[in-house]
C-alpha cells in the first residue's frame, strides 16, 4: 500500500451568504494516497470544488482536519498555505489562465522561477507532447494546447500534488481525451498523486479511485480493478 497522502477527518465547511448558511461539506473522512490518480465525481454544488480547494490550500475548514503527511492544513498560517502551495502542489482550472503576452515556454517559466527543483519549461511542454509548440502564443494554440500548457505549467514545479478543477469542462470530447491522456501520462511517468474533479461520469473509469460526493457528503467510494486507459473512454 502507498503512503498515506492527505488524511481528512471530520471535514465541515460553511459559508455564510448574507443570513443563509451554507453546509458545502459536511463530516468528509478521506484518506488519498501517494501516485493516486482519483476523481471526484458530483453534480454542482455538491461539494467536489470546495474540498478540492481545501487539499490545495486555497481554503480553510469550518471543522475538522487536513494532514498532510505530519502538517496539518487546517491550523496552518496564511504564510505556511502559501508555502504549501507554491513547492508542493500543482492546480489546473477549468480555464487556462495563460498569459497572452508570454509564449507557451515563457508561461511555464513564470512558475519555475518560484520552484525549489523545477524541471526545465522544455521537459515540461514535452511531456504534454507540445515541443513543436513552444514558442507559440496562446492566441495560436487551440483550447486543448492552451489547457495543456496550463498542465506543464502545473507540473513544472515538480508538484507532489496536482488538483484539477473541471480541466475538460470547455473543451469538446476529442480534445478532452487529449488533455486527459497528458494528465495521465504525468501521473504515470512522475507518480503525482492527481485528483480529478469533473461531472462527467465518464471519466471516471480512468481512475485508481472515484469518490461519488453528493449534499457534501461522500455517497461512495470505488475502486476500479481495471482502468481504461484516456483514449478507450466513451463520452
Amino acid at each position: 500500500m502507498n503512503s498515506i497522502v492527505f488524511h481528512v477527518e471530520e471535514l465541515t465547511k460553511i459559508y455564510q451568504m448574507g443570513e443563509v448558511q451554507v453546509n458545502a461539506l459536511r463530516g468528509i473522512d478521506l484518506k488519498l494516497y501517494k501516485g493516486e490518480f482519483t476523481v471526484l465525481l458530483g453534480a454542482s454544488g455538491s461539494g467536489k470544488s470546495t474540498l478540492l480547494n481545501i487539499l490545495g490550500g486555497l481554503d480553510t475548514p469550518t471543522h475538522g482536519h487536513v494532514m498532510y503527511g505530519n502538517n496539518n492544513l487546517s491550523e496552518a498560517t496564511e504564510h505556511q498555505l502559501t508555502e504549501y502551495r507554491r513547492y508542493h502542489v500543482g492546480f489546473v482550472f477549468q480555464f487556462y489562465n495563460l498569459i497572452p503576452s508570454l509564449t507557451a515556454r515563457e508561461n511555464v517559466a513564470v512558475v519555475t522561477e518560484i520552484a525549489r527543483s523545477p524541471m526545465l519549461p522544455e521537459q515540461a511542454l514535452k511531456l504534454v507532447e507540445l515541443q513543436e509548440r513552444i514558442d507559440h502564443f496562446p492566441a495560436q494554440l487551440s483550447g486543448g494546447e492552451q489547457q495543456r500548457v496550463a498542465i506543464a505549467r502545473a507540473i513544472a514545479k515538480n508538484p507532489d500534488v496536482l488538483l484539477c478543477d473541471e480541466p475538460t469542462g470547455a473543451l469538446d470530447s476529442k480534445t478532452g481525451v487529449v488533455v486527459l491522456e497528458a494528465l495521465q501520462h504525468i501521473n504515470e511517468q512522475l507518480g503525482t498523486t492527481t485528483v480529478v474533479i469533473t461531472h462527467n461520469a465518464s471519466i471516471a473509469s480512468m481512475a485508481d479511485r472515484v469518490i461519488y460526493l453528493a449534499d457534501g457528503q461522500i455517497k461512495e467510494i470505488r475502486t476500479n480493478t481495471a482502468k481504461l486507459s484516456a483514449h478507450e473512454l466513451s463520452w
